[in-house]
């Protein structure tokens, strides 16, 4: 049969369910767990724009023979309660977020988190929000700035799901919220709060992940949004802007990226004797290896060793009050005509 029984119908079915996306993370911190995410992170076209066989060639005679134990290394520094951050994370903003439109909506809105790469994937993810019986399903991927990257591939996967579904839901989808007055208020708040309980910075360096710089030139809107993300942060901050600094990291290969690179400049300070800094990473919704490793232990490495004394990495949104409300307005102003 290619398309798959309906599940038994559900008395009093909700108005609307919501399915939060997140990138992922691999089963376990050893290399061939980090390999086979890899394999399946890095053949999404979306991620990587080559010609099929020269990428082919590469990824699997060059990169997956050697970087799993790479990543597999990082994954080990930032592992907690047998699982990873992301994952474990992303669980408890879904559960959050549905207690917080519980008391704003007067019917019950499920809330599930699912994975583009690794588990809970995507699939199974939509498929407790069918066997709750929703009908209408609001597709939110938890990257604030859109890329073809990130968010577009999660919309591609969840409409590959949905075409093996008999009944196929109503679908919305939110394509990003760099601007969101809620998601701006929740970082400049949770920027104060660190400078309230360890002092300000000398200087406040603003990471978004990179992107290959191709890609802008192709009309991604990525860059332009996260740097109108970072506009937004330095108007909100009580801080000098002039010591607001935007860069990207995680470059990966040969070709060019966004700039500047955030290892570049932690480098550069450091040689300069930078006595105080705060990184946060303003496109991350939860912390990952991303954060707790590229940035928390690796960045704080080549900043100290280069001669930079302290170093604050403010931790990403993840389960901060002022983040759930922030995700709730969302949902509620995409739910329009749903749940009224």
């Amino acid at each position: 049969m290619r398309y798959a029984s309906e599940p038994a119908a559900v008395s009093n079915p909700p108005p609307a369910g919501v399915l939060l996306a997140n990138l992922g993370s691999p089963a376990a911190a050893s290399p061939s767990a980090a390999r086979a995410y890899l394999r399946h992170f890095l053949s999404d076209p979306r991620v990587v724009e080559l010609p099929r066989l020269r990428w082919w060639l590469l990824r699997n005679l060059v990169i997956l023979p050697f970087r799993p134990i790479r990543t597999a290394r990082g994954y080990r520094e930032i592992w907690a309660d047998n699982n990873s951050p992301l994952v474990a994370t992303g669980r408890h903003q879904a559960s959050d977020l549905e207690w917080e439109l519980s008391k704003r909506v007067d019917r019950p809105i499920p809330v599930f988190c699912g994975m583009r790469y690794g588990k809970p994937s995507l699939a199974v993810a939509l498929g407790v929000l069918r066997q709750r019986g929703c009908r209408r399903i609001l597709v939110l991927p938890l990257y604030p700035q859109y890329s073809a990257t990130t968010t577009a591939s999660t919309f591609d996967e969840v409409f590959r799901e949905l075409s093996t579904w008999r009944r196929v839901p109503e679908i919305r989808t939110v394509a990003g919220y760099h601007d969101h007055p809620g998601y701006i208020g929740a970082l400049v708040s949770s920027i104060h709060q660190s400078w309230g309980d360890g002092g300000k910075p000398i200087k406040l360096l603003l990471s978004f992940h990179g992107l290959p710089a191709r890609y802008t030139e192709a009309g991604d809107p990525y860059e332009d949004q996260c740097r109108a993300t970072a506009t937004l942060l330095k108007e909100g901050l009580d801080f000098d802007s002039q010591n607001i600094f935007t860069s990207f990291q995680s470059r990966f290969g040969r070709e060019k990226w966004t700039g500047p690179n955030t290892a570049d400049l932690l480098k550069e300070w450091g040689r300069q004797g930078l006595k105080k800094l705060d990184v946060i990473c303003p496109g991350f919704s939860a912390d990952c290896l991303e954060t707790l490793e590229e940035i928390d232990v690796s960045g704080r490495k080549i900043f100290t060793k280069a001669g930079g004394d302290r170093f604050r990495y403010i931790p990403a949104l993840n389960r901060r009050p002022e983040h759930t409300t922030a995700l709730a307005e969302i949902v509620i102003e995409n739910l329009g005509g749903w749940i009224i």
